[in-house]
């Protein structure tokens, strides 16, 4: 394992029972068994016919026999390797990465401190910054290229993924021509369709459409990932109140059954395909109208979301550092810290979206330092207390005593620094030593440290005939 990122998590949540959690596995198959699903792919729809769905046009009725045996076939342990070829995350139970996400609109400028229309070179920034924070896993786009042709946007993002960072990569596509140029970039890396099935760096990211349907452009990328042995996520994001009930127990039968109904497709198109579930149940807020990211029944719905993928044995893909605040304020620090501890104790595998502002609208690179620092405290805590002769420290105690002092002891020396946690951000300093150093708030050594990053953070850069035949395919 590369890096000392990976940690495996010591302290848990568990919101719903086992009793729960059964109840709402059973209401889902009757669902799928029942009521059916939307599927807008004759493809897919041939595969489950022949596997003993009933398909009625483009209604599939999918039989519990099928859930039961996909969830068999489908791994229960996917290994994501970084772009170098070094294994960087065990995706399994207990083990939690964290990182950004991808594709906003906009981003707060760090001159003018303003909201303007992301672009190109911002994609590049926001990636040099997530591979330089110790505390970020793998990598997304952030924002969104507005300055690259729509149509193509989707391969000048991985672009600037792959060549600005090392570490694994969660990337979305706008179509099935645009993933299959995607991968041809990765196999550039590799060097073969075979190296990067066997040592992916790549997770592919796709989602249905709330409620119970699955679209064409995305059965079509699921078919392509799963015949490529590329790791899928496929992510409802499914509205308590608008596109599923308003309770969040009926959102998460929703959910469930877009994510069982696609897995089932996946595992009949490539048995063994590694598949991570997830995605969230934010809540549709009456007042605005808009799907909030902050809000605690949202919170409620990842956390459940990521104890149904334990309960099914599966890695599982989460949401969490984000904000419905406009700018990175005390509104979005508390709601980031939140869900991001949140998820984190409910256990999820790769816990996206740190750095989003606006509702999911918005980058913001000083957001992301500070959920970087968050991110860091929570594995800390996280972590539990290790209990052994080596930390109990009896000897150390009993030959101080009583009124004496651990400080130049030796056993202080040779621990403080895997016992402590460090920071480079927050403030840990006296009145007068914090005035001496500038008087400066969370946000402006956040903007500092942002601005520290971009100017001395080294990529190992691929070779440069590589990076042109990358660029060659991302500009068609």
């Amino acid at each position: 394992m590369s890096g000392n990122n990976e940690y495996i998590k010591r302290l848990g949540l568990n919101n719903l029972t086992r009793d729960q959690l059964d109840k709402i596995h059973q209401a889902t198959l009757d669902i799928l068994e029942e009521g059916g699903v939307k599927v807008c792919c004759g493809d897919a729809l041939l595969l489950l016919k022949e596997a003993g769905a009933t398909v009625d046009g483009d209604l599939a009725r999918i039989p519990r026999s099928l859930v039961e045996k996909a969830l068999r076939l489908a791994p229960a342990r996917v290994v994501i390797y970084d772009r170098q070829g070094e294994p960087a995350m065990i995706l399994e139970k207990d083990r939690v990465y964290f990182g950004p996400g991808s594709d906003t609109p906009y981003v707060i400028d760090l001159d003018s401190g303003q909201r303007r229309k992301s672009l190109y070179d911002d994609t590049v920034r926001a990636v040099r910054v997530a591979d330089a924070l110790e505390h970020i896993d793998f990598i997304m786009s952030m924002a969104r290229a507005n300055d690259r042709p729509a149509e193509r946007a989707d391969r000048y993002h991985f672009e600037a993924m792959v060549t600005n960072s090392t570490k694994p990569i969660i990337f979305d596509a706008t179509g099935k021509a645009g993933l299959s140029d995607i991968i041809e970039m990765a196999t550039v890396v590799t060097g073969s369709r075979k190296e990067l099935a066997e040592r992916p760096f790549i997770i592919h990211y796709t989602e249905p459409t709330s409620p119970l349907i699955h679209s064409r452009p995305a059965l079509e990328k699921m078919l392509v990932a799963a015949e490529a042995k590329i790791p899928l996520v496929y992510a409802p994001a499914v509205m308590c109140g608008a596109t599923g009930p308003v309770t969040t127990a009926g959102s998460l039968v929703v959910a469930n059954a877009e994510m069982l109904s696609g897995l089932v497709i996946q595992q009949l198109k490539a048995e063994g395909a590694p598949f991570i579930y997830g995605g969230g149940t934010p809540p549709l807020n009456m007042i605005t109208a808009i799907c909030t990211y902050g809000d605690p029944q949202g919170n409620l719905g990842w956390a459940s979301l990521i104890q149904l993928a334990r309960y099914y044995n599966l890695p599982s893909f989460s949401t969490a550092g984000c904000s419905d605040a406009q700018v990175f304020d005390q509104q979005a620090a508390m709601e980031a810290g939140l869900n991001l501890f949140i998820t984190a104790l409910a256990g999820g595998s790769l816990i996206h979206d740190l750095g989003y502002i606006g509702s999911g609208l918005i980058t913001s690179l000083e957001f992301l330092v500070m959920c970087n620092e968050t991110a860091g405290a929570i594995k800390f805590m996280t972590r539990g207390v290790e209990v052994s002769p080596r930390t109990l420290a009896v000897d150390v105690i009993r030959k101080t005593g009583p009124g004496g002092h651990f400080l130049t002891d030796q056993h202080t020396f040779e621990n403080f620094r895997s016992e402590m946690h460090y920071t480079r951000l927050l403030n840990r300093n006296n009145y007068s030593n914090w005035v001496a150093a500038g008087s400066k708030s969370a946000g402006d050594s956040a903007k500092d440290l942002v601005n520290e990053l971009l100017h001395w953070h080294e990529i190992p850069r691929l070779d440069l005939s590589l990076e042109e035949r990358i660029h060659r395919i991302a500009a068609g």
